[in-house]
């Protein structure tokens, strides 16, 4: 995993390469992955990813949950009380489109509600 071991992209293009091997680095018509794609064309720094900027995201901060059989639910009117599983001052759960990213906590800003992320959730990608 990235987490046990990280590789610098040089010591990954200096690595020796053998063509009997798969895993090699090199296609099946000899050519190796660094010729077919230039890796000095990878963004490098923010400002190369000025493209995504403007991508809009769904970002939801869930306070907490409840379960219920229809029949509540119908039952419910103004002024109820849903009980959530969650208590005060625990950490709420911060998601971008819809994939958990952070924990954080509710605060107020100019008589609005806010949230301010206090852990960032790292997901294994395989």
């Amino acid at each position: 995993m990235a987490d046990e071991k990280s590789l610098e992209l040089n010591e990954l293009e200096d690595a020796p390469r053998t063509p009997q091997s798969r895993d090699s680095g090199e296609l099946d018509n000899g050519a190796s992955f660094a010729e077919m794609a230039d890796i000095s064309e990878m963004p490098r720094n923010a400002r190369d990813l000025e493209a995504v900027y403007d991508i809009p995201v769904q970002v939801s901060a869930v306070l907490g949950k409840a379960t219920m059989q229809v029949s509540q639910l119908l039952k419910l009117g103004r002024g109820a009380v849903v009980e959530l599983d969650r208590k005060v001052g625990e950490a709420i759960d911060i998601y971008v489109n819809n994939r958990l990213v952070a924990r954080g906590e509710v605060v107020v800003v100019e008589e609005r509600l806010g949230v301010t992320m206090t852990e960032i959730i790292k997901t294994d990608r395989t």
